[in-house]
């Protein structure tokens, strides 16, 4: 296991704690105690995975994210204080994969970090090509084009359509696709997967106001258009 893990937070307890834990369980670790040097840092290390507080000085975590997402489709966790779910919130449609609340547990943070890198790594089975209209899903080649045109979708938006489209026409609540997106149990709230399929319909759909391909089921949760 070489992957690099880059640790983000002001306080020096916090990331010494998350850098331990993290290399006892075999990651090669940097951290950076504000927003600035955390995207330098991204720049010039290319990390495979960004563990990222939110209420950062100067630039704040959420700007970060911003900045690192607008650059790369590199793995964001983030760790916040904060209550306010809106924080969170925002922090997923920016394109975070996945977050932990302060205080946190060490282990946690280990087996999210696993989990994420997991599924960045293709766990996902690869059953080959999915078409559906204008959209082609290429599970082996983790691409999307639609009409031809290249799309952008973070590793997260990709694994969640593979998901879906995987099973056309079943429905899958949030929680299943928490389970299947993280493989560990999942403490956060289910509107993260709203998030996240807001910002893949806005990818992905020729009006996102009314979807073509990623449908809402409700009571329940979304599926995958099966009208092929």
């Amino acid at each position: 296991m070489n992957e690099l893990i880059l640790v983000v937070d002001d306080e020096p307890k916090i990331a010494k704690l998350a850098r331990d834990y993290l290399e006892q369980s075999g990651y090669s670790v940097i951290t950076a105690g504000d927003g600035t040097t955390a995207v330098a840092a991204a720049r010039h290390e290319r990390p495979d995975l960004v563990v990222l507080d939110l209420n950062l000085p100067g630039m704040d975590g959420l700007d970060v994210c911003r900045v690192l997402r607008r650059e790369s489709d590199v793995p964001i966790i983030m760790l916040t204080a904060r209550e306010d779910e809106a924080d969170r919130l925002i922090g997923l449609e920016l394109g975070a994969d996945d977050y932990i609340t302060k205080p946190f547990s060490p282990r946690e943070l280990v087996a999210r970090t696993r989990a994420v890198l997991r599924r960045v790594q293709g766990n996902i089975q690869n059953i080959g090509v999915i078409r559906s209209g204008n959209l082609e899903i290429d599970l082996v080649g983790f691409r999307v084009t639609c009409g031809g045109e290249l799309l952008s979708l973070t590793r997260t938006e990709f694994n969640l359509l593979a998901i879906l489209a995987g099973h056309p026409g079943q429905a899958f609540s949030r929680e299943q696709l928490l389970n299947r997106l993280y493989d560990v149990a999942y403490e956060g709230f289910e509107r993260s997967i709203d998030a996240h399929i807001k910002n893949l319909r806005q990818k992905i759909e020729p009006d996102p106001a009314t979807p073509r391909y990623v449908l809402t089921v409700y009571g329940i949760g979304y599926r995958f258009s099966d009208e092929g």
